[in-house]
């Protein structure tokens, strides 16, 4: 069966106050998305794994342990870990880590949570 992971930015860790961030997005819209990402996966046939993290050391270990618990086939990185611009830094060592501990998944891209199976089903074959 196919697996996906879907990594993104724990939502009660989110500077709501950075001014790229769209206005009135909150906590809960980020979770009610997230919910949707997790249906729509399993509507999809796949496994579907979330690993919301933190955005420092602890979210890459986090995310490291993840990674060595499964084999993916695509793993899908939230928009909250690479749209901000001072977040830069931390989306490059999630990506790194992705490299690292599933070398051979797919890496995709949502742009919101509610479209993280839209995004993998880019990168794969239908079964």
């Amino acid at each position: 069966m196919t697996r996906v992971l879907f990594v993104g930015q724990k939502p009660e860790t989110v500077d709501f106050s950075d001014p790229s961030l769209p206005p009135g997005f909150n906590a809960e819209k980020i979770q009610e998305g997230i919910d949707i990402a997790k249906t729509t996966m399993t509507e999809h046939g796949w496994d579907g794994d979330l690993c919301m993290i933190a955005p420092d050391d602890s979210g890459i270990a986090m995310l490291a342990m993840q990674l060595a618990e499964a084999t993916y086939d695509c793993v899908v990185i939230g928009g909250g870990l690479r749209l901000p611009p001072k977040s830069l830094p931390f989306f490059e060592r999630v990506v790194n880590a992705i490299h690292k501990g599933a070398p051979n998944a797919a890496i995709a891209f949502n742009t919101r949570p509610q479209d993280t199976a839209e995004a993998a089903a880019r990168w794969i074959a239908a079964d």
